[in-house]
């Protein structure tokens, strides 16, 4: 198990080097939401591909360079290895330890990671074959959502409060957030900028009962803006906002 250990660690190193459409493992979901009364939660992995895959997975707090040997996110994943045969799917289940106490009257954030090794390839002309392999890694949000909860995850994206603010001398968007739910964009733009991708932001995150700040880099100020949340489903949602100065 090391052994496994170490190496996936190492190939993780050109993790990034390889985007999920050449993985031959895809995580069923895009988000996993842990309700509080749940006992556990499952995530399903499927092997696409056409040959075996060794997966490795783990859940971190948030700093992406966590391994799975050092990260401290009280969530055991089980099975932590595993290998996965061609056209067959492993379902991974996640249970909150309670090794670390969660805020109650909000949602925290955490990450699963999906770590896939694919097979040593087979060599045609004897023994000094060099060949590069790669790690891909899929990393996924999980949303714990104690059960005492007020509100609704749905409609938390129309109570957000929004203001036109100047960040390190440019113009930004700063989302204030009062609601227990975490809210997640696939973009936010001033109203009427056009689909250009330096006229709005890529996405992000306004964190339960925090605020953040949403770079823009073009658009009229109109005094609305609009965007595209992100469901439990990883559906988008349009809507539209007043904001001040």
């Amino acid at each position: 198990m090391k052994v496994i250990a170490r190496f996936v660690s190492l190939a993780l190193l050109a993790a990034g080097c390889l985007s999920a459409a050449h993985a031959g493992l895809q995580v069923m979901g895009t988000r996993v939401v842990y309700r509080g009364a749940d006992r556990d939660v499952s995530v399903r992995v499927n092997n696409t591909g056409n040959s075996p895959r060794l997966l490795q997975a783990w859940v971190d707090s948030g700093n992406e360079r966590d391994r799975a040997e050092t990260s401290t996110a009280p969530f055991l994943v089980t099975p932590p290895v595993s290998r996965v045969e061609p056209g067959k799917g492993q379902a991974l289940r996640l249970r909150f330890t309670g090794s670390s106490p969660l805020p109650q009257d909000r949602e925290s954030v955490f990450w699963l990671n999906v770590v896939e090794i694919p097979p040593r390839p087979e060599a045609d002309d004897g023994e000094g074959t060099h060949f590069l392999q790669f790690a891909v890694r899929t990393r996924i949000k999980i949303f714990y959502r104690p059960a005492a909860l007020k509100g609704d995850a749905v409609a938390a994206a129309d109570q957000l409060a929004w203001r036109l603010v100047k960040q390190d001398g440019k113009s930004a968007l700063e989302c204030v957030n009062d609601t227990d739910y975490n809210v997640s964009f696939a973009d936010v733009r001033l109203k009427g900028a056009p689909d250009k991708p330096n006229d709005a932001t890529g996405g992000g995150m306004c964190p339960a009962k925090e605020r953040a700040s949403f770079a823009l880099e073009g658009g009229a100020d109109s005094g609305r803006l609009t965007f595209r949340s992100i469901d439990d489903y990883g559906a988008f949602r349009e809507g539209e906002a007043a904001y001040s100065r």
